[in-house]
């Protein structure tokens, strides 16, 4: 028998199988590997006795490729696959992808756009009464109405665009199992309302279990203030211990979110991460999917961030309590991958969204979860902080102490404010010595303390100390290794005076960035409604947004000032920001006087 899921009617019926119980459908190749959330999913509902089958990438042209398995007994599972479908499809200056990385062969145009709707409706063409239920990113961070940059407006709920049934929101192990015996016990799929980390819509608000009701989504749509104001409840109701059901209203419709489902415990984490993958990608063209290359022989240890990233919707889709795996199952994992005849010898990672955390913030966070109106990193650190690197520290030991392991590289990133706050530099000594592979890529984002402060990100003096311990660590090993820096361009409360402060720290510094990352406006975080509204949700404060191609073209040239190609840009930035001193032939200049680069020319 085939080892992984049926991929089509006939590798079903080698199982003996008459009909599914669930099909799930995906807009990625199929991985089977842990570091893909449809695998976790369709593991976990296999260990659980149920009998899935995974449709990867249908032609959605075609109700015929969604009729594959025949119909499905309790639902569909529906996902745009590990990334959105429009993130997946276009750069931030709205250009197609040339690749898809999560194809076979990085080939782009297999998946639609907005996938989830689109599989949503040929699923609902195929079998019109199989209850619909969507998960992933994609409808996870579109979970409520949302700003679309794509569209450059307000859509609704991802749950009325697609017609699904039920919706669910973040890591959702626990969540599947409920819903799948849910189903299995007879319940309607309309019954199950009172399920934690889902959304499902209804006409009949009394379903809502003592709601904050939000701005209604015709409100939002036309008024920035209404939108900017729903966000920062949202905000504020992310956390399992603290959360109310919110509501949002839709011409007779209502969108019930339920409360976010509790994090993992441990042993469920080691079991979600133990299941029977095969850590590879099933094609039937033999052809490779690009992005099941950098996390195969890579480890993921933890899970959430309190790292307060505004840019970033992982406290809005992982929540902000970490939860870690056990050094056991770890190291089992990683004794395992050392047999695969590909190893050669290199654990690629060791980390999840921050690779450092592994514990909770503190220890009210195990009882009452995170605070709803304060943060643990930002502006300062808090009181209550528990800042150790203990933990990590002794398991990258042991890894690297495994027959056959040559070297364990830490690429995750990591949090180098966090790193400051630990007066110990066993981690830092460890850190240089074993875990870099000749230079360390932290995320300081910007230099200007008023976009910092806008991005959630520590202030510029903390990470020039971190730079000068980083440099006082390497010499006391004599390495010499480098520190990159990841820069972003154009993020709400960006000017061109902070983007000339920030070349003017490259110029300090000696480097130039081969590649400049524009804020991207995604789905579901802070950042991305400073950049829709021009609030800060916050406090509702104004915020300065560059939204011309031109202006975010003038700071992204402003990073790599010293390629020729970006002259003219440079010094229409530097003209327009009265910031002439900065042409010429001294030391502080970044570029020289336009008539002599034109006569050198």
């Amino acid at each position: 028998m085939n080892p992984f899921l049926p991929t089509n009617r006939q590798e079903m019926l080698e199982r003996g199988w008459q009909q599914p119980d669930f099909v799930y459908i995906c807009g990625d190749g199929y991985v089977d590997h842990p570091s893909f959330g449809a695998a976790i999913i369709c593991r976990t509902l296999e260990r659980h006795g149920y009998k899935v089958c995974f449709l990867s990438q249908p032609d959605w042209h075609h109700v015929s490729d969604f009729q594959e398995f025949g119909k499905p007994r309790l639902g569909f599972l529906i996902s745009s696959g590990n990334i959105d479908s429009m993130v997946n499809h276009y750069t931030v200056a709205k250009r197609k992808r040339s690749k898809d990385l999560y194809t076979p062969g990085g080939h782009a145009g297999k998946r639609p756009d907005r996938a989830v709707i689109v599989y949503s409706q040929m699923a609902r063409q195929a079998y019109k009464d199989v209850p619909i239920i969507i998960g992933g990113i994609e409808a996870s961070l579109r979970r409520l109405a949302h700003y679309d940059y794509w569209d450059d407006r307000v859509r609704k709920s991802i749950i009325i665009d697609a017609n699904a049934d039920l919706l669910l929101y973040g890591m959702g192990e626990n969540s599947i199992i409920e819903v799948a015996d849910a189903l299995d016990s007879g319940l309607d799929v309309h019954d199950l309302v009172y399920l934690t980390g889902t959304v499902f819509k209804t006409k009949d608000l009394s379903l809502a279990h003592d709601p904050i009701i939000l701005p209604s989504y015709e409100e939002i749509s036309q008024d920035k203030y209404q939108y900017a104001k729903s966000f920062n409840i949202q905000y504020h109701h992310t956390d399992f211990a603290s959360a109310r059901v919110l509501v949002e209203s839709y011409q007779g419709w209502y969108v019930v979110q339920n409360t976010p489902n509790r994090p993992l415990t441990q042993q469920e984490f080691d079991d979600a991460y133990e299941l029977p993958y095969q850590r590879k990608a099933y094609t039937q063209e033999k052809m490779p999917i690009p992005a099941i290359e950098e996390v195969k022989f890579s480890l993921t240890s933890n899970r959430g961030c309190f790292g307060s990233c505004n840019f970033c919707a992982l406290a809005s889709h992982q929540g902000r309590i970490v939860q870690t795996r056990s050094h056991a199952s770890l190291i089992k994992e990683a004794t395992e991958m050392t047999k695969d005849p590909e190893f050669k010898g290199y654990i690629h990672d060791v980390g999840g969204p921050t690779a450092d955390f592994r514990q909770p913030a503190c220890e009210k966070q195990l009882t009452q979860g995170a605070c709803p109106t304060r943060q643990c990193l930002w502006p300062t650190k808090c009181k209550n902080l528990v800042v150790s690197h203990d933990d990590y520290t002794d398991l990258l030991i042991k890894l690297r102490q495994i027959p056959h392991v040559k070297k364990v590289f830490v690429r995750s990133g990591l949090r180098y404010d966090y790193m400051m706050y630990d007066q110990d530099d066993r981690f830092f000594n460890e850190l240089v010595q074993y875990h870099i592979s000749g230079q360390l890529k932290v995320a300081p984002e910007h230099i200007s303390n008023r976009v910092l402060d806008k991005m959630g990100k520590p202030r510029r003096g903390l990470y020039e100390q971190f730079v000068k311990r980083y440099e006082r660590i390497n010499r006391k090993y004599d390495m010499k290794q480098f520190l990159v820096p990841y820069l972003m361009s154009s993020h709400p409360g960006s000017d061109l005076e902070a983007a000339i402060e920030l070349a003017e720290y490259l110029r300090d510094i000696h480097h130039q960035p081969e590649q400049v990352q524009d804020f991207y406006p995604t789905p579901g975080t802070l950042s991305t409604a400073m950049y829709y509204t021009g609030l800060d949700p916050r406090d509702m404060s104004e915020v300065y947004v560059p939204r011309s191609p031109k202006e975010k073209a003038m700071q992204r040239a402003l990073m790599q000032y010293k390629n020729p190609k970006n002259y003219d840009l440079v010094y229409e930035a530097l003209t327009l920001a009265h910031r002439e001193d900065l042409i010429g032939f001294g030391p502080q200049c970044l570029i020289k006087p336009k008539a002599k680069h034109l006569k050198r020319r």
